[in-house]
């Protein structure tokens, strides 16, 4: 009759095994268990966000809006964004220590450079942070904070139960899409946001899992906050091909535009990094408050403006003036690190950049023109696009905050006509990129360390061991040797110091004469063929172990429990040859 096991034993196994199968590529049944609760878990904080700041905007604005910036006196528009400005200095100072990087930027270089692992510290500054800055009217949105806040519950939940580096990074791509689906109720921009800016890669092992994270966020945002849609356009008659020469020339000007925004971030980036973090904020605080003076319409998320520009309600001149000083007091915010968004300023901007077009073609020049809504609704997508250089995520993303077809094939000419102009003329980079060139993270992906990060060093170690104190006894090696394993481990002090073929074992115990059965044996003496060892996290990817294998002159890596008080603190063995015969023929 078996021993019994204990249920706590039986439920630490279990959460072995189950790690270790998240270590496979292909483990989609465990991936995708976990991105629905990333999904709801996200859902539910980036609604509570949205509700926190909606709530404190409709006590402070007039008339109960949260858009009503307009409807506040000179005095308001400049102090609050200046008041919110030293707030954010304040609380920085207080928990950012020394780090103080948030938003989108600050998952792609958790992700690119420390594995997928976001700090509690990071969340707590962007959702504070972020609320601050909106409700005090600065020039952002909150698409980034919600990729933030999402990729934290990812990466958090992936952390507390011990997840491989692989299933963190997928995870966190799920935590980025629920957030971005939550805050804007687009499951399918969200899906292509996190894989072609987040991730940078389309693979059904990771898609299978953000689809679900996207739809269960999306889920929790419309029963709790409704599916209204964010924007209204009405019925829009699809574009004539007589029009398509103006599509051209509104990609052009986009393009001029996102290469004029970015260079702005970068000048102010580049004239601001060096001062203490809450002057940069109130910096951005008093250009922001100079701005509002004139053009009140800069403040806050801009969503009131934007559908205006859809629906025609704006003239001529005011559309140029909101156009130049929206793009203006955002690459400031921006710059001087306001912790929220880029990507809703993004689609203001471009919305009131098509509108303009359309009615200077329409009024100044008399070409008729069928619809200014479409116009406003490509400088959207195209907007996005060239700055993010992202264009499948701006192309759905207008689409599925508009509900509206005829968007579509417009929307692609003149998305790839802004992305020639700002990447290929100018040589632009991305906005994110961008921002991590400034900071000395110039980083460079390649395809092989892509697949290697895909799959985690549990699916490929060796298994077939046995440990072994370096002092041991003939019997103890007797019993070694019983199962024939490959690979003898041989610790001093619980560690692993080398590896002996499990063959020249037997081969030893062979050519002994009869003795004592616990006469003590030094395996570092006995005459075998040794492997030098170093030992790598059981979480680590396979590019992980690519990069620890060309930086030493290990021959072997022992796969261990980051825990070392773990009931099993060694997990397997993979030697270079083993790696190298398997992943770099």
């Amino acid at each position: 009759m078996k021993p019994k096991v204990p249920l706590s034993h039986r439920i630490i196994d279990s959460l072995d095994e189950f790690r270790l199968q998240t270590a496979k590529p292909d483990a989609l049944i465990q991936l995708s268990l976990l991105a629905l609760l990333v999904g709801l878990l996200t859902g539910g904080t980036i609604v509570a966000f949205i509700l926190l700041i909606d709530s404190a905007l409709q006590f402070w604005l007039p008339d109960n809006s949260t858009e009503n910036f307009e409807g506040l006196s000179l005095t308001s528009r400049f102090l609050a964004p200046v008041m919110g400005a030293v707030l954010m200095g304040l609380l920085f100072k207080a928990i950012a220590k020394p780090d103080h990087s948030v938003g989108v930027v600050n998952v792609i270089e958790r992700l690119r450079y420390h594995e997928g692992y976001l700090r509690l510290r990071g969340f707590i500054m962007q959702f504070i942070g972020a609320t601050i800055a909106l409700i005090s009217g600065h020039s952002m949105g909150r698409e980034g904070p919600s990729i933030h806040l999402g990729a934290f519950v990812g990466s958090y939940l992936a952390q507390s139960i011990g997840l491989p580096n692989n299933a963190i990074r997928t995870l966190v791509a799920c935590g980025a899409a629920a957030g971005i689906s939550a805050v804007f109720n687009t499951p399918l921009a969200g899906v292509i946001f996190a894989m072609e800016v987040i991730i940078l890669e389309y693979t059904f092992s990771s898609f299978i899992p953000i689809i679900i994270s996207a739809v269960a966020a999306t889920g929790v945002s419309r029963s709790l906050l409704g599916d209204d849609l964010i924007f209204v356009t009405g019925v829009i008659p699809s574009m004539s091909i007589t029009e398509i020469p103006f599509v051209i020339l509104l990609g052009v000007l986009v393009g001029l535009a996102s290469t004029i925004f970015t260079s702005m971030i970068r000048i102010t980036t580049k004239h601001t990094q060096s001062l203490d973090l809450t002057v940069r904020f109130v910096l951005a605080g008093v250009a922001t408050g100079l701005i509002a003076l004139f053009v009140p319409q800069v403040m806050g998320l801009g969503y009131d403006t934007l559908n205006s520009a859809l629906l025609g309600e704006l003239s001529m001149s005011l559309l140029f003036i909101i156009f130049v000083a929206k793009l203006v007091a955002t690459a400031i915010a921006v710059g001087c690190s306001i912790p929220a968004g880029l990507i809703g300023p993004n689609l203001v901007i471009g919305a009131v950049g098509g509108a303009f077009l359309a009615v200077f073609l329409h009024q100044a020049l008399g070409i008729p023109i069928e619809n200014t809504t479409l116009y406003a609704l490509i400088g959207m997508s195209a907007m996005m696009g060239a700055c993010l250089q992202a264009p499948l995520a701006a192309l759905t993303a207008v689409f599925e905050i508009t509900a509206n077809h005829a968007v579509i094939w417009p929307s692609m000419l003149a998305i790839v006509v802004a992305q020639l102009i700002s990447r290929q003329l100018f040589k632009q980079p991305p906005v994110f990129d961008l921002l991590l060139q400034i900071r000395g993270l110039d980083f460079r992906e390649n395809p092989i360390n892509q697949s290697l990060q895909r799959t985690g060093i549990a699916k490929v170690m060796n298994r077939d061991f046995h440990l072994l104190p370096q002092i041991t006894t003939l019997n103890d090696i007797r019993m070694a040797i019983e199962n024939n394993p490959q690979w003898i481990c041989v610790l001093q002090d619980k560690q692993p110091i080398t590896l002996l073929r499990g063959v020249d074992l037997i081969q030893y115990l062979e050519n002994q004469s009869v003795e004592s059965s616990q006469e003590s044996i030094d395996l570092l003496l006995i005459a075998a063929k040794r492997l030098q060892v170093e030992t790598i996290d059981l979480r680590a990817t396979l590019a992980k172990t690519r990069e620890k294998f060309n930086h030493s002159n290990t021959e072997a890596l022992c796969v261990t429990h980051w825990n070392t008080n773990a009931a099993r603190y060694i997990y397997g063995v993979v030697t270079r040859d083993q790696f190298e015969e398997l992943y770099l023929r």
